[in-house]
């Protein structure tokens, strides 16, 4: 049996977590590492107790869902929520991160960003990421791993 590499194992976490998402537009989840341990998750989806996409339609604005909130964001502000550092921290991410995530995830103190695919990549954000001196690096999910593993049980 040959195990998944640490990489593989967090964008596994990010991909489950996006199985929470409810947009209908994009389903995106985020973990938050530190020290090969998770701190954080998040989806994107609408604020709690809000209305959700999945019942009520995705609410558009100049082509993008205002109702909801971003997996990144999602992940930070539960950093955030329950005091827990993210100075240093590596974040995975299912979809590179939008502009306004990028800046959040430097002002966080996000060392390193790993996505797995690229989505409408911002040559702003990337330029924001290379200032800030963030590590971002596309580690590519292989499905088809996960379920060969659990099929072996």
């Amino acid at each position: 049996m040959e195990r998944i590499t640490w990489d593989q194992y967090f964008m596994a976490q990010s991909h489950l977590l996006a199985m929470r998402s409810t947009c209908t537009r994009l389903a995106v989840g985020a973990t938050i590492v530190r020290d090969k341990r998770i701190i954080a998750g998040g989806y994107n989806g609408s604020i709690a107790g809000g209305a959700h996409c999945i019942d009520e339609g995705c609410y558009v604005i100049d082509n993008h869902c205002v109702r909801t909130i971003h997996a990144e964001m999602n992940a930070i502000i539960q950093c955030a929520k329950f005091g827990i550092p993210t100075e240093g921290a590596e974040i995975y991410v299912t979809h590179f991160p939008c502009l306004h995530c990028c800046k959040a995830i430097i002002q966080s103190g996000i060392k390193a960003v790993y996505y797995a695919q690229d989505y409408k990549n911002h040559p702003f954000a990337i330029e924001l990421f290379k200032q800030a001196n963030v590590h971002v690096e596309q580690v590519p999910f292989d499905s088809t791993k996960v379920i060969s593993f659990l099929n072996q049980s």
